[in-house]
């Protein structure tokens, strides 16, 4: 059989920037692993690695309509309101807390919720809460603001 690579991210219907970016970046890296493509003559910045020990997923635990607070990659703390479930006449039926302290890996962005649907998926880190944030952070700049410093990426 023919080997393949597959890279899937952001939503469905929808171009998410950071995500193609980071796409395209991988790939390279892997083809350029792969000694397909020359290695690059850029200075290789050095990167740290976190590795999520264990992640899980906020609930809805009422049906109704969501006004989220946080997005993807942001760095939660426990007891921090992520989201309110209000009804259809403004009222707030119920708000979706954060458990333990980690980042937002996974998202719903559908305005409305039935009770028990998967809303938030959080990853939990053993190291320091805020040297994680500091890193997703720098992911981010690379990725956005440098990732091709305005060259053609092939």
């Amino acid at each position: 059989g023919t080997r393949v690579l597959l890279y899937e991210a952001g939503e469905a219907l929808r171009f998410d920037e950071f995500s193609i970016r980071a796409g395209i970046k991988g790939v390279i890296n892997v083809l350029r692993h792969l000694k397909m493509m020359p290695k690059s003559r850029g200075k290789k910045r050095e990167l740290n690695y976190f590795i999520a020990n264990n992640s899980g997923w906020l609930r809805a635990s009422e049906s109704g309509f969501v006004t989220h607070h946080f997005k993807l990659g942001d760095h939660v703390r426990a007891g921090q309101v992520l989201a309110e479930i209000g009804g259809p006449y403004g009222d707030v039926l119920d708000q979706v807390v954060a458990k333990k302290d980690g980042v937002i890996i996974g998202k719903q962005n559908i305005p409305l919720v039935q009770e028990g649907e998967a809303m938030y998926h959080i990853a939990y880190f053993q190291e320091d809460d805020e040297e994680i944030a500091g890193h997703i952070e720098n992911v981010e700049d690379e990725l956005v603001n440098n990732g091709t410093n305005g060259k053609a990426l092939l």
